[in-house]
């Protein structure tokens, strides 16, 4: 069956391999430098330069400098993102959506996209704590205040050793001459994961965005003359998409990616748990993880105290073979602290709430969403809301399964895994939004929403709980290896 499976793939013609994209009728228009013209920072001149050409018509030869166009999202998409707009064709060997998973689960990516970190630990208002893992420094991104930053949400319960994460930084990292971007980068750890301590009866779920506006307070203090780029994946691609959206254009990221995001939870948990093999394979992988992870930090929990999520823990590690849905209803609900909507009445409530694709309507800076229609873990794909946003840019690929998108021989590379297609588009994306001259977001530490300290925190102003101030800066970070599965 899979040899049959292998010479189908490799019989299907390229023109039905192609990226399909989808625009709605209505497409944001951008102010993009020429490829011909050096990148330069705005000045301030600059600003007041393009508040005065706000007011002009934006296609018009007054509106714009000689090193400028007026283009659509969808013709920058087609002159600067060329990636998708060529054939995908996965590797013979992993012919599709299963094959493509489990290889990301199994496979061993230690001897490619070596990424090396230091973890600042940031206290968050409600005592918890977050790990971020910056990328070190080099000789020309430290004398440039200006270069790239590109902030990283990961999956379920993985962090910044997951060899996704590593595959886009390995390169996006590297300086503009060796075919990278000349970035920094910065993974946002959740709660607990990643080795970052638990210091408060709060975890994190696939809804709550109050740790990333945190992450994001903090990152634009440090490097506040540098934009901003976003990249998730699978429920990290949720907490961005409903930040982003949350916030509009006064969000600190200029531009976002989001890959294998999981949309609507509600839908795409009854088609998870629905499918005999989807349920008894990646169910019940995706809460063994949880599982695993909860039971790391039990000790830690008891120790704080009563609480909600104390209540309800023991009873949800005692669990035989859970499926996924069993750990949402036993701990996830319990378990984003004091929290708007918590705890939830169940499983479905929770689901309904944290969906991203109600925020998408929101989103008011350049956003590109990739899925694979045979991911067997993401299977509803919000067409229809995307479309109504000019902001956002739906690229579905015919194979890739969850987080996969291998392409190329068996050992492509002296010996080692194939590639992964999505770095291409996702690095040729942030490169094309970063020539985009217009004003994106809110960059900088006096834009924004704004900022106070206040009882030795540094805080954002009108929120509850964005606020944070530095445990521990510098901490020697390396990519070991997780007993949890990789790559969900």
């Amino acid at each position: 069956m899979g040899a049959m499976l292998s010479l189908f793939t490799f019989l299907i013609p390229n023109h039905k391999l192609i990226p399909i994209i989808h625009f709605g009728s209505k497409i944001a228009h951008v102010t993009v430098r020429r490829k011909d013209s050096p990148a330069v920072l705005p000045t301030d001149d600059d600003h007041i330069s393009l508040n005065k050409r706000s007011s002009l018509d934006p296609r018009s030869d007054e509106s714009k400098k000689p090193s400028e166009k007026w283009m659509s999202l969808k013709e920058l998409v087609e002159e600067r993102v060329p990636s998708l707009h060529r054939p995908f064709r996965p590797s013979w060997w992993l012919p599709n959506g299963h094959f493509q998973t489990g290889y990301t689960v199994v496979a061993n990516f230690d001897s490619v996209d070596h990424v090396t970190y230091k973890r600042t630990l940031l206290r968050v208002l409600d005592g918890g704590t977050i790990g971020l893992d910056f990328t070190p420094v080099t000789p020309v991104r430290d004398q440039d205040e200006t270069a790239p930053v590109i902030v990283v949400l990961h999956g379920l319960t993985g962090g910044s050793q997951e060899p996704y994460v590593r595959s886009i930084l390995a390169t996006a990292c590297l300086p503009k001459a060796d075919g990278g971007l000349g970035a920094r980068a910065v993974v946002v750890n959740f709660r607990g994961c990643a080795g970052v301590p638990l210091t408060s009866p709060q975890f994190y779920n696939g809804g709550n965005t109050d740790d990333i506006r945190t992450a994001l307070l903090y990152i634009s203090a440090i490097y506040p003359r540098a934009p901003l780029l976003g990249v998730g994946f699978s429920l990290g691609a949720n907490v961005l998409t409903r930040y982003m959206g949350e916030e509009g254009s006064n969000s600190r990221l200029r531009a976002g990616v989001v890959l294998a995001c999981p949309w609507d939870f509600v839908r795409n948990s009854a088609r998870l748990e629905g499918r005999w093999l989807n349920r008894v394979i990646y169910s019940k992988a995706l809460a063994r993880n949880l599982s695993k992870l909860f039971s790391k930090h039990i000790a830690t929990v008891k120790s704080f105290g009563p609480s909600v999520l104390m209540d309800h823990l023991p009873e949800a590690l005692a669990l035989k073979s859970p499926f996924l849905k069993d750990m949402d209803g036993n701990v996830t609900i319990y378990c984003a602290g004091d929290y708007p909507h918590t705890p939830f009445r169940s499983a479905d409530a929770y689901y309904l709430w944290a969906g991203g694709h109600w925020k998408l309507p929101g989103i008011q800076v350049p956003f590109l969403a990739i899925n694979s229609v045979d991911d067997p873990i993401v299977a509803e794909i919000p067409y229809e809301i995307a479309s109504k946003n000019p902001w956002v840019c739906l690229t579905t690929t015919r194979f890739g399964g969850h987080i996969g998108w291998f392409e190329g021989p068996l050992f492509g590379r002296k010996g080692e895994p194939p590639h992964r297609w999505m770095k291409k588009p996702v690095l040729e994306w942030f490169a094309a939004t970063l020539d985009i001259t217009d004003k994106l977001g809110a960059t900088g530490i006096n834009e924004g929403n704004p900022r106070e300290t206040k009882d030795g925190f540094e805080r954002e102003v009108g929120t509850r709980w964005v606020g944070y101030r530095v445990l521990e800066t510098g901490i020697q970070i390396h990519a070991n290896k997780s007993d949890l599965l990789q790559g969900l």
